[in-house]
């Protein structure tokens, strides 16, 4: 009895838990309510391509499809900043969840040849309008002192519903792929829709979005388009800005290596067997929840740039392992999923701090659409380059991404405004002495 107290002592007392009780209204609803989206989803995105083949879709039509797709998320990227200031935040996250999610979710449900899933994955785009409504719901009326830790949550929710990925491995195992997609998928479409519901009932338009509704009453989508020329100045002429769009593109085409290259080089080029790919991820998984509630709130103390440094180190290092491996050597792909880990436990909640802090509020729906819309179309070649030099080696791949880092490196190294969740009204302990 006494060992329990003091476990929930000691728990009530860690950062983690102290922000998800102290956070309020919109922000805690966002963070509680993101494993309806991560559950259902980490149920169906390893069979997800299985099943179109399965339905008759080639390689072929599934690479269409995949251009059709990325073509419709640059518009809605595009086009994101504008529906979010016209429509409110609240409204737009749950017309994207809606348009983006639950109806896609419903149609790949009862596909039944490539045209239903063409149709589903250009809906699905609409999903990018969505996400920068929903960064607007999440941040904007949140204490900065709490936005680090609310990321480490949403990437806690995410973690946690990797978990539930072997349920679909299971169950496809013991019926066939086709109806336990179809359900799965059906279950994806009814989460999404409480989610809508959640979002209606319990999320109010920011301060910010009541004003840009307000700013925006009447005025013409397509000159508010035209207009979007007027804001490059607060991008490429801000310091801050322009290190969050070196960050989203670099760690775009870096992730494209991860995603795409990492399991054929490892399994053709270092020969290691295919099977021992379903551990990698559940191994991830369990470094990155030890990293997030051991060791993450100890590293706050070093504000943002240190610990970035020391995350894009790691990163770097990753590569290098996968440049240098021998064959048949797991044990390295092992540390190589450690390090990761705990990178991508540094790096990805302090990119999202750095969002939230150097974006220009007044203007952060349509900032963070045209940072998303020039990240896509940056990052949309390195697909085919990417291609193109893993078939020349394997390993040239982790060059491109070891290099990128470097970059990365010397971007944040020069960074010289720190944020850290300590402060508030965006400016650091370096600008509030210079005043």
């Amino acid at each position: 009895m006494a060992f329990k107290l003091s476990l929930m002592r000691r728990m009530r007392s860690h950062p983690l838990f102290e922000t998800l009780a102290s956070i309020k209204g919109n922000p805690r609803v966002c963070v509680l309510i993101e494993p309806l989206w991560g559950i259902p989803h980490s149920l169906i995105a390893p069979f997800a391509a299985v099943y179109m083949r399965a339905l008759g879709v080639d390689n072929l039509q599934i690479g269409f499809a995949l251009s059709a797709a990325m073509f419709t998320q640059v518009l809605c990227a595009f086009f994101g900043g504008i529906i979010t200031d016209k429509l409110g935040r609240k409204a737009t996250t749950m017309l994207g969840d809606f348009v983006g999610w639950a109806v896609p979710c419903a149609i790949w449900a009862v596909a039944q040849n490539y045209w239903f899933f063409l149709a589903a994955m250009v809906l699905n785009s609409f999903e990018q309008v969505n996400q920068t409504a929903w960064v607007c719901l999440l941040v904007e009326d949140a204490e900065e002192k709490h936005i680090l830790n609310m990321w480490n949550w949403i990437m806690i929710a995410g973690l946690i519903a990797v978990f539930f990925s072997p349920i679909s491995g299971a169950l496809i195992s013991a019926n066939s792929l086709v109806p336990v997609m179809r359900a799965l998928y059906a279950i994806f479409s009814l989460s999404m829709l409480i989610k809508c519901y959640i979002t209606l009932r319990y999320t109010t338009e920011t301060q910010q979005g009541k004003i840009r509704c307000r700013e925006t009453r009447g005025e013409n989508p397509l000159r508010m388009a035209l207009s979007y020329r007027g804001l490059l100045p607060l991008i490429f002429k801000d310091e801050g800005t322009l290190r969050v769009l070196a960050l989203m593109v670099i760690l775009s085409i870096t992730s494209i290596v991860s995603q795409n290259f990492y399991s054929l080089h490892v399994t053709a080029d270092l020969g290691i067997p295919e099977d021992y790919l379903a551990y990698f991820p559940i191994i991830r998984a369990v470094v990155m929840l030890l990293f997030f509630f051991v060791f993450q709130h100890r590293l706050e103390k070093y504000r943002t740039k240190k610990p970035m440094e020391l995350g894009l180190a790691l990163c770097m290092l990753c590569q290098l392992i996968m440049i240098f491996s021998p064959k048949c050597q797991p044990m390295l792909l092992v540390l190589y999923t450690l390090l990761d880990a705990v990178a991508f436990g540094i790096i990805f909640p302090r990119k999202e701090l750095m969002s939230a802090v150097f974006v220009n509020k007044q203007e952060r729906a349509r900032i963070i659409a045209l940072l998303t819309t020039i990240n896509i179309a940056i990052a949309m070649p390195f697909g085919g380059i990417t291609g193109a030099l893993s078939k020349l080696d394997g390993r040239l791949p982790f060059v491109l991404s070891l290099t990128c880092y470097l970059l990365l490196m010397a971007v944040i190294h020069t960074m010289k405004k720190d944020p850290g969740p300590e402060e508030t009204g965006g400016a650091s302990a370096e600008d509030a002495e210079a005043g």
